[in-house]
């Protein structure tokens, strides 16, 4: 394969091309209910060609790699007719490398007959658990991609890309309140991560009819302590996008509001996007334009320390590639991407954190919500009162809102421990959807949080 694409390189007259080729083999199965929903498996085999001229990318993809060099000549003609100016790339070290998954129990060994009797067996668990449960959603996914990458500057890099995981959800009902509660496992591993699930198909269950009787919060003014896993959603959603530099770049007011060296966070607050943590979903030694992943703090004792960036965008801001730049497939140029985003530890223990907060809320993973700009709403997929500093009842319907700038600078609290939830699906950007990406953070305690409830 490298003499292949070191050949059709070698066609281009653009002043700088990549190519990057993709082989993958995924299977699925999900259960809706009683009924099997779906079941397959797919292989494909395809690439794209990136060429830059004068400042303009043009691309072409392709499945059949017999035509390489035609696919070449393609994409340098489309960069051509767009660019008009000045090709700008902060220039890297070429690199050779070859990455090899190494797989406990590798899935593609793993029948399909077997994958569905894993997840038949919880969705029973589910469905006979309660006669209050409705129904259920249970699914199974894997995917290998072994990718080949070049480009005119003298990089080749042989990567493999396992990912495997479970969606576990129950749907509770009594009368006209419906609540569900979910469980997810997730991560670039073998397909022993996703067996002996049985105690999270009951968690799931179980939260679904717990909910039923759960009184909905009172919306107010609260003292906050999200988990980790909410810790890392909101490091993610709420703040990691705003740091995406082809973002920034591109939009005034974040240039005015993303000023490095700015504090904008109270001075426990770090925040790290890091490709090189073992085991997590955006862990990749290299990103997709061949750049090396590295540990990038955003947010550092709460100053503004850094964004993440592609090749290009670093070049217009004068920074430093970071290794974000990343595309879902063959079929889309790599953008910048978050890898495994998380707010690091501090040195508070959690009962240290609800003992002086007389009532207050303990607000626990996520099931939905939306960002604009510095604004956030959250749902929370439940939470327990705090009641003269204890955990108290379990609540429902919580939705988190505020600004990310004032709300970084309420945490006035940072748990001593880091957990990086195994969880399912991913992140969206630019119609690259689900992008597998890691999050996490220890529990965080924040100030003057709004609550909508009743």
């Amino acid at each position: 394969m490298r003499e292949r694409i070191e050949k059709a390189l070698r066609k281009s007259d653009a002043e700088y091309t990549e190519i990057r080729i993709e082989s993958v083999s995924t299977s699925s199965a999900h259960f809706r209910g009683e009924e099997l929903d779906n079941i397959g498996s797919s292989k494909t085999l395809g690439g794209i060609v990136r060429t830059l001229v004068k400042g303009g990318w043009g691309y072409a993809t392709f499945n059949d790699l017999s035509n390489l060099e035609i696919r070449v000549k393609e994409a340098c003609e489309s960069a051509k007719l767009v660019g008009k100016g000045e090709s700008k790339l902060a220039e890297v070290e070429p690199v050779v490398d070859e990455i090899t998954a190494t797989l406990e129990k590798d899935f593609r060994n793993v029948s399909l007959s077997e994958k569905k009797s894993v997840i038949e067996e919880y969705n029973e668990i589910i469905l006979h658990y309660d006669d209050k449960i409705e129904t259920s959603t249970v699914g199974y996914n894997d995917s290998f991609r072994k990718v080949w990458y070049g480009n005119s500057e003298g990089t080749y890099i042989e990567d493999e890309r396992p990912d495997v995981g479970v969606m576990l959800s129950a749907t509770a009902r009594e009368g006209d309140n419906v609540q569900r509660g979910f469980e997810s496992v997730a991560g670039g591993a073998g397909f022993q991560i996703i067996e002996g699930l049985q105690e999270k198909a009951v968690a799931a269950a179980r939260r679904a009819v717990d909910l039923l009787s759960a009184a909905p919060v009172t919306g107010g003014q609260y003292t906050v302590i999200i988990n980790p896993k909410l810790s890392g959603v909101f490091a993610h959603e709420a703040f990691g996008h705003l740091s995406e530099s082809d973002f920034v770049y591109e939009n005034e007011r974040m240039k005015e509001l993303m000023v490095l060296g700015k504090r904008i966070g109270s001075d426990m607050v770090n925040i790290i996007d890091d490709g090189n943590i073992l085991g997590l979903r955006g862990t990749h030694k290299y990103d997709d334009e061949g750049v090396k992943t590295r540990k990038n703090y955003l947010i550092k004792d709460g100053i503004l320390a850094g964004r993440l960036h592609s090749r290009e965008t670093a070049a217009k801001m004068g920074e430093e590639p970071t290794g974000n730049a990343r595309a879902i497939s063959y079929k889309h140029q790599p953008i910048v991407r978050m890898t495994n985003t998380y707010i690091d530890k501090g040195n508070a223990g959690f009962q240290d954190m609800i003992k002086d907060v007389n009532l207050g809320l303990y607000a626990i993973d996520m099931v939905g919500g939306q960002t604009s700009m510095e604004m956030f709403t959250f749902s929370a997929a439940y939470g327990y009162m705090i009641r003269e500093g204890e955990i108290a009842e379990l609540v429902r319907d919580v939705v988190l809102t505020g600004n990310v700038f004032e709300t970084l600078m309420h945490i006035d609290m940072v748990g001593d421990t880091v957990e990086f939830p195994p969880a399912g699906g991913g992140c969206g950007k630019g119609g690259q959807a689900p992008l597998p990406v890691g999050f996490g953070g220890p529990c965080v305690r924040i100030q003057n949080v709004v609550v909508g409830g009743r």
